[in-house]
């Protein structure tokens, strides 16, 4: 599907930043690990904040796009072609995590959001955002399939070494290319890594 998508004259999602990740910035710190990070469009804006970031994805098109999109606006990102569902993060290694409208099953983010974890460093954060359950029902963006979708207590049980800096569920206008525009039902998720040995290196 998302190869099919990203072969689609222009940016599916535009190349300008998600505006709830551009508000927050200052909270990230180098490394940066972004997941489904699809064309590019957030990874670089964050290189061009001289950030360092590997954007994560499963559909090369999407990642050959996103490396043509650094290379206009001047800057460098990391990318690796990967599928989520199995994808092993290094432990103790990213100071950032960010998740912008990366829509995985219930069984995936059960598997891959405590690897998650593990890859921050005591202190790191994580920034999410993603279509709410709510959202259904709704023309302007987002997975027609409830199980790829979510709630702040989902995502706050699967982190359940960080503690919540925002967990919300809110609508907002989201502007965003062809597949993302209008008002929208979506989580937003915002927690850091616990710094204590024994509760931040374990689950």
């Amino acid at each position: 599907m998302w190869d099919q998508r990203y072969k689609e004259d222009g940016f599916a999602y535009g190349t300008e930043p998600n505006s709830f990740l551009a508000e927050r910035a200052n909270l990230l710190r180098s490394p940066i690990l972004s997941l489904g990070e699809g064309e590019g469009r957030n990874a670089v804006f964050l290189a061009t904040l001289s950030l360092n970031v590997l954007g994560v994805d499963g559909s090369s098109v999407g990642l050959e796009k996103a490396r043509a999109l650094a290379r206009s606006k001047g800057v460098e990102i990391d990318t690796e072609l990967a599928d989520l569902s199995s994808y092993n993060p290094p432990e103790n290694f990213f100071n950032s995590v960010v998740s912008i409208f990366a829509h995985l099953s219930s069984d995936v983010r059960q598997r891959l959001y405590p690897r998650v974890e593990r890859s921050l460093k005591s202190g790191g954060v994580l920034v999410f955002e993603e279509y709410a359950i709510s959202q259904l029902g709704r023309d302007t963006g987002g997975p027609k399939d409830i199980d790829l979708l979510t709630t702040t207590a989902d995502l706050e049980s699967l982190f359940p070494n960080c503690d919540l800096i925002l967990s919300r569920e809110i609508e907002r206008e989201v502007i965003e290319g062809r597949h993302h525009t209008g008002l929208s039902s979506v989580i937003q998720f915002i927690a850091r890594k616990r710094t204590e040995p024994d509760s931040c290196d374990n689950g």
